[in-house]
């Protein structure tokens, strides 16, 4: 393993009586690989993008992103929720601002982490939250497993989220959006070796870095033509040149997410 892959979570702990916000990463830091500023992307509202969740701690610290699919299911990351409970976990629609008090908190009485996850690296990197409250808001459509042919290298796609804009800086305050064209297999097996799964994974980004998803953004939206396509996963730092986000690529496990939401 090289530089330093990151799952793109925010953990948030409690220092000194305050809360802190520190990143996870996978493997050790290096001074080659450290996350940038995310730039290129705009402020948006979860008006714009009601299906758009954020996954918080009981104490509604968000930590992931998350999409509504149906009124009682959310799909997000894997590595999001390794490690939670039901009564460890929150998730909140309808809120644009980490600060507000507004929108709707559900309890979650489920939580299904793909079976074969073991490492965000290893693909598998797909969980569905069973929502105690239903949500009032629009759901988005997902993709099916014959819909191969959306990640065409080019594609423009949709990235969302509440995730850190510095270099161990703290979460967006306001929910983020920005496009991102699809990158072709064989340029993301490129940049990431191995550790790229082909079946599992797709990649996102400019070649040149700048735009990217980063820590926090865990377990959001990748969307192309308004479906969710992607979810965030991981990636070699923050919008490096020639190291594109990486994204579970739902088509393949498009079935597994249906069997829980009609569960």
């Amino acid at each position: 393993m090289f530089g330093l892959t990151r799952a793109r979570k925010t953990v948030a702990v409690l220092a000194a009586g305050a809360a802190a916000v520190t990143t996870a990463a996978l493997g050790a830091p290096s001074a080659a690989a450290v996350p940038q500023p995310i730039v290129g992307g705009t402020t948006t509202t979860t008006t714009a993008y009601p299906f758009v969740m954020q996954i918080t701690d009981a104490s509604q610290n968000q930590f992931c992103g998350g999409t509504l699919v149906s009124a009682t299911k959310v799909v997000t990351a894997a590595h999001c929720m390794v490690g939670e409970t039901t009564s460890s976990v929150r998730v909140v629609g309808g809120r644009t601002y980490l600060n507000g008090t507004n929108g709707t908190v559900s309890k979650v009485s489920r939580i299904w982490i793909n079976p074969s996850y073991t490492d965000a690296t290893n693909g598998d990197d797909v969980a569905v939250l069973t929502l105690s409250t239903s949500m009032p808001y629009t759901t988005a459509k997902y993709v099916s497993s014959s819909d191969t042919g959306v990640y065409a290298a080019g594609t423009t796609a949709r990235i969302l989220g509440w995730g850190t804009t510095s270099e161990n800086g703290s979460s967006s305050n306001q929910l983020r959006t920005a496009t991102v064209p699809i990158v072709s297999d064989s340029s993301c097996k490129s940049s990431y070796g191995s550790d790229y799964v082909q079946s599992d994974m797709v990649c996102a980004g400019y070649t040149s870095g700048g735009t990217d998803t980063c820590q926090g953004d865990s377990g959001g939206p990748l969307l192309i033509g308004g479906v969710l396509a992607g979810i965030t996963s991981w990636g070699e730092g923050c919008a490096e040149a020639g190291y594109p986000g990486v994204y579970t690529r739902l088509t393949t496990f498009s079935s597994l997410v249906t069997a829980q939401v009609t569960s």
